[in-house]
């Protein structure tokens, strides 16, 4: 979440900035909560105070009839601080779930706009393949070469599962492999993730648990949840922490399933493998100085480029516009890579996504750093896509065929899978 401080200091700067990413919260009704807050704050301590001086004279010689007076007005006291204390709780409740509404402030050379198509790419690289036939889309390719099963998964799991079979599971932990060898080498510690995590964790990052627009499983009566991705345990791997200066910044990939409940959208852009329930991504996060993460977002973007360019496919990187940033983003990179079987003639498909969430999810986690003055001050958070398997594997399914039906294996995964082509 932003600071509570700034709500009226940057009250303009923070209206706009709901505006611009297209979301509605009530930026005065929050104000008029955290005054209420603050009178309800003084107004049981005010109560306390009096209850202690009631029983400080209690203890005192007196008449009973004095007595009496004190025991009604303390049992009126202790009443109204029930009282007070129920409201400020209400209060409390709504002002906070308010406040985790107000997104993030927004880089100011984001672009300003209400969904993807507002988004702007920045940078091309590689050649988009030219064939020299019709190229069929990688749900015909798993079916003819027997690498994915849609028709099973539906029957056992539902629809938008999968089986992924022969040569696919090699594809598959080959790219994660390959993957988690270029993150290491840029010095990130490797970690397997859980796959369920604490509602707590999950707001605190910056996902919504519960509710229909809730984009995530929750694991009923346990106050848990399935994780969307590794984002929210490695985020939450270190909430609470204070850091020493010196230890930052922290570094970490995280292997992980993922759980999206999103993945029923028509068309055909979310046909197959590109949108599903469950898929395994690579994810890579660092916690750092403030100072430093502009420098460490291009950081995760130039990794990200090396794995896919590694892979032999064209991309372009896309500059994330406001309305389809997320709350706890102030900047967001994607990158798309050229899906030959995506629409007719090809289209470019999103596989990456990374972004610099500055404090606000350090805010809600607690995660602060001892600053040279001594003072505990909150880190920034960032995350990063170094690979999601299923949309990785649509690309070079797609990219890498044969007009004989094979699929070519790109040479960099050649040593990960132990094979160079796939064909029947």
């Amino acid at each position: 979440m932003i600071d509570y401080k700034e709500l009226r200091t940057r009250h303009d700067e923070i209206a706009l900035n709901i505006k611009n990413r297209n979301m509605k919260v009530d930026l005065d009704h929050v104000i008029e909560l955290q005054d209420s807050r603050a009178a309800l704050l003084h107004e049981a301590e005010e109560l306390r105070t009096r209850r202690n001086a009631n029983a400080a004279k209690m203890k005192g010689p007196m008449d009973p009839s004095e007595r009496q007076v004190l025991i009604d007005e303390g049992r009126k006291l202790k009443d109204d601080i029930a009282a007070s204390e129920a409201k400020l709780e209400e209060v409390d409740k709504e002002y906070n779930s308010l406040l985790r509404q107000i997104p993030n402030y927004a880089h100011p050379s984001a672009p300003v706009g209400k969904e993807d198509k507002d988004s702007t790419a920045i940078k091309f690289v590689g050649k988009v393949p030219v064939f020299n036939f019709k190229p069929l889309d990688h749900v015909q390719l798993g079916e003819k070469l027997d690498l994915i099963d849609f028709d099973t998964a539906t029957k056992v799991s539902g629809p938008k599962f999968y089986y992924l079979k022969n040569e696919a599971v090699l594809l598959q932990m080959g790219l994660e492999r390959y993957a988690l060898d270029i993150v290491m080498k840029h010095g990130f510690t490797p970690f397997i993730t859980p796959d369920v995590a604490k509602e707590e964790i999950l707001e605190g990052i910056g996902f919504n648990p519960r509710g229909e627009e809730s984009n995530i499983y929750t694991v009923e009566g346990t106050g848990t949840a399935l994780v969307g991705t590794a984002e929210i345990t490695l985020g939450g791997y270190n909430s609470g922490r204070v850091f020493e200066k010196n230890e930052l910044p922290v570094r970490m990939t995280g292997l992980s399933h993922c759980f999206r409940r999103e993945a029923g959208g028509a068309g055909q852009y979310s046909k197959g493998l590109y949108r599903v329930h469950q898929f395994s991504k690579l994810e890579m996060f660092i916690f750092c100085l403030p100072e430093d993460s502009d420098r460490m977002h291009d950081e995760l973007l130039a990794i990200e480029e090396e794995i896919f360019s590694g892979l032999g496919l064209a991309y372009r990187v896309v500059d994330t516009c406001t309305g389809d940033l997320g709350a706890p983003a102030y900047r967001k990179f994607d990158i798309e890579a050229w899906m030959p079987g995506r629409g007719d003639n090809g289209e470019y498909g999103e596989v990456t996504s990374t972004s610099n969430c500055t404090d606000y999810q350090a805010r809600n986690l607690n995660i602060r750093y001892k600053d040279d003055d001594g003072k505990a001050k909150y880190v920034h958070m960032l995350n990063g896509t170094a690979v999601a398997v299923s949309r990785a594997l649509v690309a070079v399914l797609e990219n890498y065929q044969m007009e004989d039906g094979s699929v070519r294996i790109p040479e960099a995964l050649v040593p990960y899978c132990g094979i160079k082509e796939i064909r029947r």
